[in-house]
């Protein structure tokens, strides 16, 4: 299908008037001066407040007809309303045809991330699991992120957790090789996972390239969804194996044949007619709703996940789901169907602009009987399932910050806390760690570390450790609300309440602090609050109790007595959970960077030692640190390593010498 020719934009600049006092008439006024030169195409609207923030993104088949109905006094939602009396100013996009405005739309609403929008807000990206294609003995690994490497891709799987499962026990049935080119390149003897049969150890030769190419044959046979022509001929292969009274080659074929069908178990409903699908169902209860994913890929099922979109309370399920597809396959490919439990809204018109990205046919279907039909109901169950059980954590966790801003006076419950600890071992690896939490629980893609920088900190000194956090984060955030302030003084030279509000939550300012630790820590950071002229945020550190017994833990705040709650406190649970979390952050952090740093040889920092040279010299001298002990003799008397490149290696290891 050919492209489209690119879309234009045009900007209409209207008169801004910042007061918030304007009012709706305000908005209007914006409106109809923004309608005086629109056009009558296909396109993307977008609304805008005074400060420049896009409030709503929109699109079209005539701009000029639907911005005209925000111009009309009647038949608006509150909401709505709400969102016309911030706007002053328009933009637009024209396109050729209503398709290309809702591939547009959807991208510019998971880029702006507009507040009146219907947002899906989990954005991660799907694991893979690819076979290689750029090296002569193909890798089977997991993958995440844009396919940039030669290969065969197979998914998507619904999480990390499906997709290692289905990699671990694929390991087993098709040994191939899962470690690095580099890993690849260096290695001497068969390592761990030959040992296990889990490799055929191509890396020293333990496997010939005919019966390795066999293994990725079928590999790719088993993940493409013929996996019964696989089984059937591994059953053959085992039988011939026993017939020829090889035990222990028809052991290892049984061994594998297991290995296939614990894969299948492992993937609950199976419905061997449908190829490649997404089912796709929404509940909505409460004015909120949860929409379920279930991937079927090649045959088998690979796992699903729950999405939560924000909207709206007066939004409509077809309203939900349309928005949620649209975002949803934005960045991925969509699959050849799509079964659902709800037409979405203007669903022919989604259809045909998934069909335009995906370059084919793509079949959007509501099942009303059959094997298909079992499948949306699956998922239909575990929406409302999923939805009733975060309206509970839900009430639960906003009673938890109601009696959080009790316990410490705070005006209302916090919306953003953030609580920060500290990992090294001796001083060394040092890494300081902050979680995120809020009225919807942990927000891990919020999380952030920091790898401690300061050459003048003792090693171990905790409070300097402490310091250097705080100091970089509250300083980053100083500087994005000056930011905002000033693009808000250029805008308008009233409202400076509101702005510094506004600038305050752009720049993700917490209302809570909390810190891993006892007063030392805490004042630590009460110097790092006075030094850098940080003002509103409370402050509060979490100590353990005597002999570090959970539930003995005492609460340290600024100029005022230590509390102990009672053992049994919701909130002292709450409070162990969120110290209990940024310590996994902080320790599983420290040990990622502390195993990259060992898995790094010192031979990787020497100027002109390569992987070839590398081997050479842990053949000869059997590991990195007899090569440091070397003489220079010892070094010359290595193939491959000229005298020139010994004297340098010799030099790196005695600089002093």
């Amino acid at each position: 299908m050919a492209k489209a020719d690119k879309p234009t934009e045009q900007s209409l600049d209207l008169p801004a008037d910042g007061r918030p006092e304007a009012g709706i008439e305000h908005g209007r006024d914006a409106i109809r001066a923004a309608l005086e030169t629109m056009p009558a195409a296909p396109g993307v609207y977008r609304m805008l407040a005074g400060n420049g923030e896009v409030l709503y993104v929109g699109k079209a088949k005539n701009l000029k007809n639907r911005v005209r109905n925000y111009a009309q006094p009647a038949g608006l939602n509150t909401r709505t309303l709400r969102m016309i009396a911030e706007t002053r100013a328009m933009e637009v996009v024209t396109t050729h045809t209503e398709v290309e405005a809702l591939l547009l739309e959807s991208n510019l609403i998971k880029r702006l991330r507009p507040r009146y929008n219907i947002l899906l807000r989990d954005d991660k990206s799907f694991p893979f699991i690819v076979i290689t294609g750029d090296h002569e003995w193909p890798q089977l690994a997991k993958h995440r992120g844009a396919r940039s490497r030669k290969g065969e891709y197979f998914g998507p799987f619904a999480s990390a957790t499906s997709v290692n499962r289905t990699l671990n026990t694929l390991q087993k049935a098709f040994p191939l090789r899962s470690c690095s080119d580099s890993i690849f390149a260096t290695r001497t003897r068969p390592c761990l996972q030959y040992q296990i049969r889990r490799c055929t150890a191509p890396c020293v030769d333990r496997i010939d390239r005919d019966s390795y190419a066999e293994l990725v044959r079928e590999a790719r046979d088993f993940l493409s969804g013929r996996s019964q022509q696989v089984q059937h001929g591994l059953s053959e292969k085992m039988e011939a194996a026993s017939a020829d009274l090889a035990f222990e080659t028809a052991a290892v074929y049984r061994d594998r044949l297991r290995a296939l069908s614990h894969v299948q178990a492992h993937q609950g409903i199976n419905v061997a007619s449908v190829a490649e699908a997404d089912v796709i169902t929404i509940h909505m209860e409460g004015g909120q709703s949860c929409i379920q994913v279930f991937f079927f890929r090649a045959g088998q099922n690979w796992g699903n996940r729950a999405y939560f979109p924000s909207h709206g309370k007066e939004r409509t399920p077809a309203e939900v789901l349309g928005a949620f597809i649209g975002q949803f396959y934005d960045d991925k490919p969509p699959p050849k169907e799509i079964l659902l439990n709800e037409w979405p809204e203007k669903h022919g018109l989604i259809a045909e602009a998934l069909s335009l990205k995906a370059e084919r046919k793509v079949r959007l279907h509501r099942p009303e009987r059959g094997q298909r039909r079992e499948l949306v109901q699956h998922a239909q169950t575990n929406a409302r399932e999923a939805l009733a059980r975060r309206l509970a954590e839900s009430a639960s966790q906003r009673r938890l910050l109601e009696d959080l801003a009790d316990l410490f006076a705070l005006d209302s419950p916090p919306r953003r806390i953030e609580v920060y600890d500290n990992s090294h071992i001796m001083g060394t690896d040092a890494i300081g760690a902050m979680i995120v939490a809020g009225p919807e629980g942990f927000q891990k893609n919020a999380y952030r570390k920091f790898n401690i920088k300061g050459e003048d900190l003792t090693p171990g000194d905790d409070y300097g450790m402490m310091r250097e956090v705080l100091h970089r984060r509250f300083a980053c955030l100083l500087k994005a609300q000056a930011a905002a302030e000033s693009a808000d003084e250029a805008e308008a030279g009233e409202g400076g309440d509101q702005r510094n509000e506004d600038a305050r939550v752009a720049g993700e300012w917490p209302d809570l602090v909390l810190i891993d630790g006892g007063v030392g820590q805490l004042e630590a950071v009460r110097e790092v609050f006075a030094d850098l002229g940080v003002s509103g945020v409370a402050l509060a550190a979490i100590a353990k109790g005597p002999d570090r017994n959970a539930g003995l833990e005492r609460i340290h705040l600024p100029d005022k007595p230590e509390i102990s709650l009672p053992p049994r406190s919701a909130v002292l649970y709450f409070l162990q959970r969120l110290r209990d979390e940024s310590h996994r952050f902080a320790i599983g952090t420290h040990r990622a960077r502390r195993a990259k740093r060992m898995d790094r040889s010192a031979l990787d920092s020497i100027p002109g030692v390569g992987p070839g040279r590398k081997r050479a010299l842990l053949n000869h001298f059997g590991s990195a640190r007899a090569v440091e002990s070397a003489g220079l003799a010892d070094l010359e008397s290595t193939r491959g390593v000229s005298k020139a490149l010994a004297q340098k290696i010799y030099d790196f290891f005695h600089p002093e010498g």
